[in-house]
């Protein structure tokens, strides 16, 4: 062994002569074994990987609380992860869902729905459009306005299916679309990637729009009713948002860049 060079083959070096000591009867008593030598590397390492583990935790829980204060989009796209994995306890799933039914007997569940999915994909493609133009939408018109446009979206989606429909319902689609809708009355010129092809936010909008009016009535356990509610109250919810920032900027003309 060589403290210096770290090399197992012996060779001329001063480090060898801590290998010599190791069997003298006169050696210093403050001078460490190779044992001793080793288990002092291995805490080392140890107390290393440690610190570096608590500190990965600690800066990915940071992140995420800076996230969910900073964003109400990365905050619900968090409580429907967790809400999803929650979803494994017998009766929670059943508790939450909305039953077209019971909306007045189970208030809580106009909201509670749409923090709850069925499988894997339906939750990852709902939180990939939020996620996306989420907090689009929030730097636009703001939290408070975001925050909005989703639950009306979302409660008034599930009211207009329970006229249609007697079987329950979960998952925050026509919340998003609501979300969607109004980001297309607001920032029109976005442009959008469906299935590959660039268009135009608006243009994605109504062809949203027509597949869920063709599908209406079919029987493909998809909720095309309440994707068309949520749309119309995000574009009434677009309107008057882009309605009032055309007020604030009458109101106050350095809100804006001039170029």
């Amino acid at each position: 062994f060589c403290s210096r060079h770290r090399l197992p083959e012996q060779h001329a070096c001063e480090g060898l002569e801590f290998v010599k000591e190791r069997g003298s009867p006169g050696r210093n008593a403050n001078t460490r074994t190779m044992p001793e030598a080793d288990d002092v590397l291995k805490d080392m390492f140890k107390d290393t990987a440690k610190y570096a583990a608590k500190s990965a935790v600690r800066g990915v829980g940071s992140n995420i609380k800076y996230s969910m204060k900073s964003s109400p989009s990365m905050a619900i796209i968090v409580i429907c992860v967790i809400s999803f994995i929650l979803q494994v306890i017998p009766g929670y799933f059943e508790a939450l869902m909305l039953v077209p039914g019971m909306v007045f007997a189970r208030p809580w569940t106009l909201i509670t729905h749409m923090f709850l999915h069925v499988g894997f994909f339906h939750l990852f493609f709902n939180m990939l459009v939020l996620f996306f133009f989420g907090p689009e939408l929030e730097r636009r018109a703001g939290k408070g306005a975001f925050l909005g446009v989703f639950f009306a979206s979302g409660i008034i989606a599930a009211l207009g299916y329970s006229l249609t429909s007697s079987e329950p319902v979960v998952g925050a689609s026509g919340a998003i679309l609501g979300v969607f809708a109004a980001l297309a009355v607001i920032a029109p010129e976005i442009k959008v990637y469906v299935y590959f092809i660039p268009m135009k936010i608006w243009h994605a909008l109504v062809l949203f729009a027509l597949v869920d009016f063709l599908f209406l009535g079919s029987n493909d356990m998809v909720a095309h009713t309440a994707h068309l509610f949520g749309i119309v109250v995000g574009l009434f919810m677009g309107y008057r948002i882009r309605q009032q920032n055309k007020r604030n900027i009458w109101n106050n003309p350095n809100s804006y860049y001039r170029r």
